[in-house]
């Protein structure tokens, strides 16, 4: 059975909810269980009225044989409009078909990868809620990243995150400063950090290392000023790799979230609806360096305050 018989379904059908996606996960292991043709009246409940046999617990069972941890539906589709419909033509479907078992893994991998596709279209969020700091707000807005970054190996969330929110509060403040794709290596371009700003050197990175030190000595060699912003609990490692390089009196180590958290403050002028615009501002500018430099628009940023 062809795959792209399967794509031709999910666009005539509209599957790209969480509900629908929920619901045609556990249809699809469902049906490859049971024995063709498949009869649809077997998955009607009593009153014909939801999709029997699902759940969010079922579903998330499926999904963590893939190493998802992350809540799809708590429902797992069994409420979804429409879904009675679906689970009708889709027995249809694989009657047609009568796919084998090596087919429905295929099939099953389909809608997995359509579901974190789901996951991964959905932007990052950076809390609104007054009674955090702004600290801990970056702080939750990084914990989303790392945590999208487990879930797909090979994939740098959490550092891209962190170098384009300090492109954003550069590019405010200073709007003639370079910004680049957070993929693009220094040395190649020639620059001495990610951002090259008078005599001083910007690096962002989320794991300070042999190599990022060997690269400062190398700024410090050409009469630049190296800065190293990282994550808050990676700011010992950077210091100490310095001081056992020789060099830390001539190096300055910023957190991320301290970095952003003074800039708010002062320029909102202590004020909490300063404070406020000046988080939108800051958001505003780093979808826009999201939507210029990067292809993926899910590491764009959600802000309503």
């Amino acid at each position: 059975m062809g795959i792209d018989a399967i794509e031709e379904f999910r666009k005539s059908h509209g599957i790209n909810t969480k509900g629908n996606l929920a619901g045609i996960l556990q249809l699809n292991r469902a049906f490859s269980k049971d024995t063709l043709p498949i009869n649809p009246d077997d998955y009607l409940t009593g009153k014909e009225g939801q999709v029997k046999g699902l759940s969010g617990a079922n579903c998330q069972s499926i999904l963590e044989e893939y190493h998802i941890k992350r809540v799809l539906a708590s429902e797992g589709g069994r409420t979804s409009r429409g879904l009675m419909g679906i689970m009708k033509d889709y027995a249809t479907l694989i009657n047609e078909e009568r796919p084998s078992s090596k087919d429905f893994s295929e099939i099953e991998r389909f809608w997995i990868d359509r579901i974190r596709k789901f996951f991964n279209s959905k932007p990052f969020r950076l809390e609104a809620d007054e009674s955090l700091s702004i600290t801990a707000a970056v702080g939750n807005l990084l914990e989303q990243a790392k945590k999208r970054q487990k879930e797909n190996p090979g994939t740098m969330y959490e550092g891209t995150v962190l170098q384009q929110l300090v492109a954003a509060k550069l590019s405010i403040i200073m709007p003639e400063v370079e910004i680049n794709g957070a993929s693009v290596a220094d040395d190649p371009t020639g620059r001495g950090g990610d951002f090259n700003i008078g005599d001083t050197a910007i690096h962002c990175t989320t794991a300070p290392a042999t190599l990022l030190m060997e690269k400062c000595q190398r700024n410090i060699k050409n009469g630049l000023h190296p800065i190293i912003i990282t994550v808050k609990d990676r700011v010992k490692t950077a210091w100490d790799l310095a001081a056992d390089m020789g060099f830390a009196e001539r190096l300055e180590v910023w957190d991320i979230q301290s970095f952003l958290s003074t800039n708010v403050h002062e320029h909102g002028h202590f004020s909490q609806d300063e404070r406020k615009t000046m988080l939108t501002d800051l958001v505003t500018s780093y979808n826009k360096i999201i939507d210029t430099y990067e292809t993926d628009p899910s590491l764009r940023i959600e802000y309503s305050n």
